[in-house]
């Protein structure tokens, strides 16, 4: 894939000082940890190593570390590729659903301000209402297992949370002595579960209210009173909730590749960064209302970056979760269980090779890298360089000398000051520049 031309962290960097100072009454330390992270990912003030191999002198180039943030546009790759592939033996031969669930435009302003409570209620009661329609003779009579991963965005970085669920077409009897299939395309009805999720969230989220789970901001400090939030609820039940249902589609393998779309993905992604000029940064969306037609929109810089902190997870939360027979303290005896009645065996767990026990790999850890002449850079080895086992492999990687000089990629980005410099933390003394890594 072509590297895009223009990066979150390009405009993390353009943004200085000044936007973290204009932002003094809403911006809080969280939000500063991420924006320094996406600016420094991958680039020398991370650090990085490199490696050489002993038999055949091959020598990679430098490899910046990475910040590992889940809200990094750069980061999220390999993750999603290590979680298909820890996936892939949990796939059932059978057609999957996928199942949107969304929450009414009004309960945006209070999950910005409660959300974990309401991300929380959402994974729930979502999850629930699926097992319980499930269950019900009238429509499938089993129990089903599916796993749910939360966006809470928009195509136009507005809040905008939802669930994506997918759901095998199909499920475990009550009994659990076989394989109940799906008797048409549609066995989750979206009226039913439009309503039975309408239900379930609301009586949660009035639950929460009474025993005290919520905050509420100043312009909305009177929902505070008993009576003004019942008044403030009624009007949700008159108003059509959106749950998406697309038909079943492919086998386990075309499953793992729809995934990818979905899981461990970010609220915007540096592909679809156009430009960034005259202080407007223009993006590509998608209008699902016109046929999904690719168009642009333009921001101004700092409301650009306001609507990408708005997506902000809490830390700690889990935003990919499983339930039904998958569910982490089940699927160990259920799993095994639907393979058996569906007539399939299992994919075994991928077995990693034997580490070598003669050579030991090890990489040269770049502490510092810094700027020489005619457009190379001397990078100094740290005084205990890292080792770490590459299983597979037939070379060993031996640490370089003390010093050497190394002729690289002469494409600098601006040093920024921001959030280094502020007055009150003084907990950012590291660099925010570097180069970007090759």
């Amino acid at each position: 894939m072509t590297p895009p031309l223009l990066e979150m962290a390009d405009l993390i960097r353009a943004a200085g000082t000044d936007f973290v100072e204009r932002s003094r009454q809403w911006i809080r330390w969280r939000h500063v940890k991420v924006l320094l992270a996406i600016a420094r990912c991958r680039t020398a003030a991370l650090g990085g190593h490199l490696d050489e191999c002993t038999r055949c002198g091959h020598r990679t180039p430098i490899s910046y570390n990475s910040c590992r943030d889940r809200h990094c546009p750069k980061c999220q790759t390999a993750a999603r590729e290590r979680w298909i592939a820890a996936r892939r033996r949990e796939l059932l031969p059978t057609r999957y659903l996928h199942v949107v669930f969304t929450l009414p435009h009004r309960l945006a302003p209070l999950a910005l301000q409660n959300k974990k409570v309401l991300y929380d209620l959402l994974f729930r009661t979502s999850a629930e209402t699926l097992l319980e329609v499930a269950r019900d003779p009238r429509h499938l009579g089993a129990e089903i297992g599916f796993f749910s991963v939360l966006h809470t965005w928009s195509q136009k970085l507005k809040i905008h949370p939802h669930v994506h669920c997918v759901v095998p077409a199909g499920g475990l009897s009550l009994d659990h002595t076989r394989w109940v299939r799906s008797p048409d395309n549609y066995f989750l009805p979206k009226a039913v579960l439009r309503k039975v999720f309408r239900g379930k969230f609301v009586a949660a989220l009035r639950q929460a209210f009474q025993k005290g789970q919520l905050r509420f901001p100043e312009k909305f400090k009177l929902l505070s009173e008993p009576e003004i939030f019942a008044a403030w609820l009624r009007p949700l039940f008159r108003q059509p909730w959106v749950v998406y249902l697309k038909p079943p589609f492919g086998g386990p393998e075309f499953v793992l590749h729809y995934l990818g779309r979905y899981t461990h993905r970010v609220a915007i992604s540096n592909h679809r960064l156009v430009s960034f000029a005259d202080g407007q940064v223009t993006f590509r969306w998608r209008d699902s209302a016109h046929h999904n037609e690719q168009k642009l929109a333009s921001l101004p810089h700092d409301k650009f970056l306001r609507r990408f902190l708005l997506h902000l997870l809490p830390q700690g939360f889990v935003r990919i979760r499983h339930f039904g027979f998958l569910a982490c303290r089940r699927r160990a005896t259920t799993l095994p269980l639907c393979f058996q009645l569906l007539g399939a065996s299992q994919e075994p767990a991928a077995k990693e090779p034997a580490p070598c026990t003669k050579r030991r790999p090890r990489s040269l850890s770049l502490s510092q890298v810094r700027r020489a002449h005619e457009g190379h850079r001397t990078a100094q080895r740290c005084r205990n360089p890292i080792s770490f086992s590459t299983t597979g492999l037939l070379c060993c990687m031996n640490p370089l000398t003390a010093t050497r000089t190394l002729r690289v990629s002469a494409r600098f980005v601006s040093l920024c000051p921001a959030i280094q410099q502020i007055p009150s933390s003084g907990l950012f003394n590291d660099t925010l520049g570097g180069i970007r890594a090759p």
